[in-house]
């Protein structure tokens, strides 16, 4: 070991990104290109009765438009909602049905103006509540977990509890706004379609375009060398990329599509809204007798995905009756899709939220109740924990965080019209982890090359995947390349769930020790071509674990509410971590305090309003739905625990790009219960919303 893993490397893309010369989907000026602009629907559920094109087709610069009738035919897809142009139908409000190809930009955004549709409209229905009559119970929720389980009885365990919590909370829509909005260019040569998108994954926007135009997957290449951020909205192919493509056949030049920002909630996937219902009973010392988590949810006509929000209670905390269960409504709404830390990030709010309202229920310091109900083993699936350090982390945020000098009463801190408060929230993520190749290359300057579909989104892989490769080869991190993002590369999975460079490091060691041991038995100059290793994890990274593997954490929040405006101002924000072996110090805190930050904004700022009328969300671009800035975050800190779990690959690592997010939200909310003496329930904690729940001005 050469001691690489773990430093603080710089990015290795940095300069590129800095300095401009790091190209985006968008930005690959092949010969001929032109552009395409979309046309969204302005119904919210019925059919086209007819477009009329002349308009848009007299624009000057306008090639052609795409509709149902005219746009080439794809082949039924697994994902309904890459379906597009194929007929006259109109799920949800902003569903594409038409799309402009002009020579420029401008041309076809005015064409797209330009084009006049007439529809058939249907009564729609978009508003979620508890007692929907749609409402049914899902055979599974998003990432194939259980719609509902159950262990004992928990409603007589609960009637039968010294003390009780019975509370509700509500999640809004909220949008993956990435800093690169969804594009993709593509072009056919020869029968061949090649394709940069912006994608968390090549290998599998592949694969989908082999099977929705028939093509053998060696026929297509797909690169997404840099991609501006997804944060889940990028993880499965969107419309873009199959718009892009059927528009180059259809006109025989390439073609690129950039979805402007204010399309991105109708076409990429949101986080649907959760209402939650938990309900707690433990005894006068503060054991768990029983944990309730309910969550009723949206999906979408097109295709079902349900936020799986319940699925965090079912390992935090020990307690002998549970529930878990999921409710869900098939509404005339886009599809919601994958958001940063799907399902943990609302679940644990509201979850977090409830254990801080019990140990007030209780009047025990909320740190000393979470440590009192820590289980020996997952408690949903009895299997032990391969690593489970979220005592320490709460007892470690507690010491950095000054813990000791809280006066627990509510509302006890004022300065002038300020109200001051602190709080704590448990963080918990799973380790996911997927098969994946790579290939290592030694060459005859000294240097090494390592291969892999990688993809970084933003996160840093190139410079970590790099680390791992000069460790495993005991050589100094300048004399390693590495190459990603592309099917032109050995084949990887995409980066979601926190689960990439656990992948794709755990290919990479082991390339790199396969080459290591072949030039062990070298003698003489290498070749001119270099020697070469593969690996392929499939069997190995895939196999089903003995053990419950999580990462977890601890979050805490101090807060300074204003009882004249009613705005909620965060002071300090830290998170402690336990997440494996840090396999880089410097991109690690970036993903650790993005996602702090990301947390804020779900806390105070970020949220979506469903149109009853109109059937569509309001707040579709930043001047509307408001994203945290530099301005918005005070003092963020993260630290974390030196971990070893030899359970996990041979890096050590747990996945560590969500967990930032997860648990922030209700410290912050947890902080401002303490600093008010108000609960408030519902996110954001706007100052509307904070200021109608403070006590009139003059009372206490």
């Amino acid at each position: 070991m050469t001691g690489t893993t773990g430093a603080p490397a710089e990015r290795r893309e940095g300069r590129e990104k800095v300095g401009g010369t790091a190209r985006y989907a968008a930005e690959f000026p092949l010969p001929g290109r032109v552009q395409a602009w979309p046309v969204p629907a302005a119904v919210a559920r019925g059919r086209v009765t007819g477009i009329d094109t002349a308009a848009a087709l007299a624009v000057p610069g306008v090639l052609d438009v795409l509709t149902h009738e005219n746009a080439p035919r794809l082949a039924e897809p697994d994902d309904a909602t890459l379906a597009v142009l194929q007929d006259p139908r109109v799920p949800h409000r902003g569903w594409f049905v038409a799309l402009v190809v002009a020579e420029t930009l401008e041309a076809a955004r005015a064409g797209a103006a330009a084009v006049r549709v007439g529809y058939e409209a249907g009564k729609h229905d978009v508003v979620l509540t508890p007692s929907h009559p749609g409402l049914y119970v899902p055979e599974e929720a998003s990432a194939g977990q259980p719609g509902v389980r159950e262990q004992g009885d928990p409603d007589g365990a609960f009637e039968n509890s010294a003390v009780r919590v019975d509370v509700a909370y509500r999640v809004p829509p909220l949008h993956n706004h990435p800093m690169e909005p969804h594009a993709s260019t593509a072009r056919w040569e020869d029968g061949r379609l090649l394709v940069h998108t912006s994608s968390q994954g090549a290998h599998t926007v592949r694969a989908v375009l082999a099977g929705l135009f028939g093509l053998p997957e060696e026929r297509i290449v797909v690169t997404a060398e840099h991609v501006g951020g997804g944060f889940g909205s990028k993880g499965t192919p969107r419309p873009d990329v199959v718009l892009a493509a059927m528009a180059a056949r259809h006109t025989g030049r390439p073609v690129t599509v950039a979805f402007p920002r204010r399309y991105l909630p109708a076409v990429v996937g949101h986080r649907a809204p959760t209402l939650h219902r938990l309900r707690l009973g433990a005894d006068a010392d503060g054991r768990l007798s029983c944990l309730t988590h309910e969550v009723t949810t949206h999906t979408s006509r097109v295709k079902e995905f349900v936020e799986h929000a319940a699925v965090p209670a079912r390992i935090m905390y020990a307690a002998p009756h549970r529930r878990t269960l999921h409710r869900v409504a098939a509404l005339d709404v886009p599809s919601p899709s994958w958001m940063r830390a799907p399902g943990e990030a609302p679940g644990m709010y509201a979850l977090e939220s409830a254990v801080d309202e019990l140990a007030g229920e209780l009047g025990m310091d909320p740190i000393e109740l979470r440590v009192r109900n820590e289980p020996d083993v997952e408690p949903d699936s009895g299997r032990p924990f391969s690593s489970r350090h979220l005592a320490e982390c709460l007892r470690e945020g507690a010491r950095r965080f000054g813990w000791d000098r809280r006066d627990p009463r509510p509302r006890s801190r004022r300065d002038g019209p300020l109200l001051l408060g602190t709080g704590v929230a448990a963080a918990t993520y799973p380790v996911l982890v997927g098969p994946s190749t790579a290939e290592a290359r030694a060459l005859s300057d000294g240097t090494f090359a390592v291969r892999t579909d990688a993809t970084d989104i933003g996160t840093g892989a190139r410079t970590v995947l790099a680390q791992v490769a000069a460790d495993a080869l005991e050589v100094p991190l300048e004399r390693v390349r590495i190459e990603v993002g592309s099917t032109e590369l050995p084949s990887a999975p995409l980066a979601g769930g926190s689960s990439g460079t656990a992948s794709w490091g755990w290919a990479v060691h082991e390339a790199c020790a396969r080459l290591t041991h072949r030039l062990a038995g070298h003698t003489g100059p290498l070749p001119l071509q270099g020697i070469d290793a593969h690996a392929d994890t499939t069997g190995t990274a895939d196999a089903e674990s003995a053990y419950a593997r999580h990462a977890f954490g601890a979050h805490f929040a101090e807060v300074a509410v204003d009882t004249a405006s009613g705005e909620v101002r965060v002071a300090r924000l830290l998170g402690v971590y336990a997440a494996g072996r840090i396999l880089n110090a410097r991109t690690a805190r970036s993903q650790f305090v993005g996602g702090m930050t990301m947390g804020l904004g779900m806390a105070l700022t970020e949220g979506s309003t469903m149109d009853a009328a109109f059937g569509d969300f309001v707040e579709s671009d930043l001047a509307s739905y408001h994203v945290p800035v530099h301005a918005d975050v005070a003092e963020i800190e993260a630290h974390w625990l030196d971990e070893d779990d030899s359970r996990l690959n041979p890096m050590g690592s747990k996945g560590i790009g969500e967990i930032g997010i997860v648990g922030t939200a209700a410290a912050i909310g947890n902080a401002v219960h303490h600093a008010t003496g108000v609960r408030f329930r519902e996110l954001p904690l706007t100052p509307d919303r904070v200021l109608a729940g403070l006590p009139a001005r003059g009372t206490s």
